[in-house]
């Protein structure tokens, strides 16, 4: 069962919501399938330093029949036990959890004042919004939310992606953005750390059980999302492989 939970919590960063909503979507409606092909399979036209090509189409393939056949199931599972409206509720809480690693990032990156509306926010739904469950800070205030991490602070001073690595469960990332999650893992709530002064959680399996629980949650809402996003990928992995990458490039600009 820990075994289980573990490979939920690598999962999670592929699925993450942002990750479909935020980014600029690729379709290959206005290219040829050759003008297709060789826009997302040719590194050097895309800047992108993957040695471990090999490796990562292996993994690539592993993580989606991961999704398919394990995770996306599950999901499904309890999306249909769990109404909508409560697992909106259920993601709320978790977002406003999540709010140190946005706080941070933004200052880390001199956004004055993104910092400030999520202090807002933070301050707003734990309060009006009952621990987080409602998203009053938006619905009301329209004060919105800046997703930031470790990663694009990283970018935001100038420290290349490196070489692109398919992580196991984790899904598309680079040298960089490995950096970033250690680093994000750290002030995440979620996670148990024994080094850390401060823990939310008592143990690293109560961690676990509570990130699991959160990644099932959080797949239900965007179930389709991932099949709809692949099924214009002619190969799957240099689809996803340059889709993170530019994403990751917009977003550090940004």
């Amino acid at each position: 069962m820990r075994i289980f939970f573990i490979i939920l919590l690598s999962f999670n960063f592929l699925l993450a919501a942002d990750y479909f909503e935020t980014a600029p979507y690729v379709s290959t409606s206005s290219l040829g399938n050759d003008d297709f092909e060789k826009e997302f399979n040719d590194p050097k036209k895309e800047n992108i330093i993957d040695p471990l090509s090999g490796y990562n189409i292996i993994m690539t393939n592993i993580n989606d029949k991961f999704y398919e056949y394990l995770l996306k199931p599950t999901a499904q599972g309890y999306a249909y036990i769990v109404p909508e409206n409560a697992r909106n509720g259920i993601g709320n809480f978790f977002d406003n959890l999540f709010f140190p690693i946005r706080f941070v990032n933004n200052l880390l990156q001199f956004k004055i004042q993104n910092s400030i509306d999520e202090l807002e926010r933070f301050t707003i739904n734990s309060t009006m919004g009952i621990a987080g469950f409602a998203d009053v800070a938006y619905s009301t205030f329209n004060i919105k939310s800046h997703q930031e991490d470790f990663g694009q602070t990283l970018g935001f001073y100038g420290v290349g992606s490196g070489f692109h690595v398919v992580l196991p469960l984790f899904g598309s990332s680079n040298l960089r953005d490995i950096a970033g999650l250690l680093a994000d893992a750290w002030i995440d709530p979620l996670n148990y750390i024994a080094a850390r002064d401060i823990n939310i959680l008592k143990n690293s399996e109560q961690s676990l059980y509570l990130t699991g629980f959160y990644t099932i949650n959080k797949t239900s809402l965007h179930i389709e999302e991932y099949d709809n996003f692949k099924k214009d990928a002619i190969e799957l992995y240099p689809y996803l492989r340059s889709f993170y990458e530019s994403r990751r490039t917009k977003l550090i600009s940004e």
